[in-house]
């Protein structure tokens, strides 16, 4: 089913008290911390847990998206976003890249473990919030590399009962992988790096980064996730996005048939969306991703 939306929603003003985790450090299992925030409504039992895993370059705090808790709380869902524990940042730290180090050491299985290890600490349970969480209603949103890692997760793991992707890559399989000169390069030196245009670092990639990809084909294999999923799926794209074009929602749309498509009119990778977001209100772009993501869940819920 593809799903247009010609309207903004707008978040109403309405006041849901809130219970908070800030900048827990979760063990990982690759020597540091995913660095986790969980919010959920003080007056209600067993909600729904959304999980929200950001992309590339990206963070928890991210501009709208350290920003969108309450619109979850108004509809009864506890939210749970988490920094993978290579992303560059760290524990006293959350907010951008500190430890490059760390981020030229990401791969894309420590991220899938990471997913993992999040979702093992909520199990744990004997958390402030585990009276008030429905472990058998575990929602996942994946933000364009998140994407794919979310749906690789949520294909493997029956914990999760629903799965919203928001411009996500329907594959992690990069052009920089491809055979020529620049991987040439990045062989020889064992580091490539790239500028990130808002805070000027030079952001490196260790060639391991590349290997784990390669050994692990099968295991990062989305299109085949994305055909094994059992659980309801909603892909939101805008259809002004040039860094994951559209044709990646697309793609994710077409290899499973039961999913649902939603094109986000001249809305671009982040929705309107940038860091930091200082606005009182949300960009129309990213309201109308709210919406479209909490009806999806709702009816999931019915």
């Amino acid at each position: 089913m593809v799903v247009h939306y010609g309207y903004a929603w707008r978040c109403c003003p309405i006041f849901v008290p809130m219970s908070k985790l800030k900048n827990v450090a979760v063990p990982g299992r690759h020597g540091r911390p995913a660095v986790v925030d969980v919010n959920w409504s003080a007056d209600a039992a067993k909600q729904p847990l959304v999980i929200f895993a950001h992309g590339y370059k990206g963070f928890k705090d991210w501009g709208i998206f350290g920003r969108m808790e309450e619109a979850f709380a108004a509809e009864g869902l506890a939210l749970l976003r988490f920094n993978f524990s290579h992303n560059g940042g760290t524990p006293e730290q959350p907010i951008d890249f500190p430890d490059l180090e760390a981020f030229g050491s990401n791969n894309y299985c420590i991220e899938l473990d990471d997913l993992q290890s999040v979702l093992d600490w909520v199990e744990e349970g004997g958390h402030a919030f585990s009276d008030h969480i429905d472990l058998s209603r575990v929602f996942l949103i994946g933000h364009s590399r998140g994407g794919a890692i979310a749906t690789l997760t949520a294909s493997a793991d029956q914990r999760i009962r629903a799965l919203a992707t928001w411009a996500a890559v329907c594959t992690l399989d990069r052009s920089t992988f491809q055979p020529g000169p620049e991987l040439a390069a990045w062989k020889a030196t064992g580091v490539m790096h790239i500028k990130n245009g808002r805070t000027h670092q030079d952001m490196p990639h260790f060639i391991q980064f590349y290997e784990n990809f390669v050994e692990n084909r099968e295991r990062l294999d989305v299109e085949h996730a994305a055909r094994s999923l059992r659980c309801p799926q909603l892909i939101v794209h805008g259809d002004g996005d040039t860094s994951v074009p559209i044709s990646h929602a697309e793609r994710l749309h077409a290899w499973n048939s039961e999913s649902e498509l939603l094109r986000v009119a001249g809305a671009d990778h982040v929705f309107g969306g940038k860091h930091p977001w200082e606005d009182d209100e949300l960009p129309v772009e990213f309201q109308s991703v709210l919406k479209a993501t909490l009806d999806f869940f709702n009816r999931t819920l019915a």
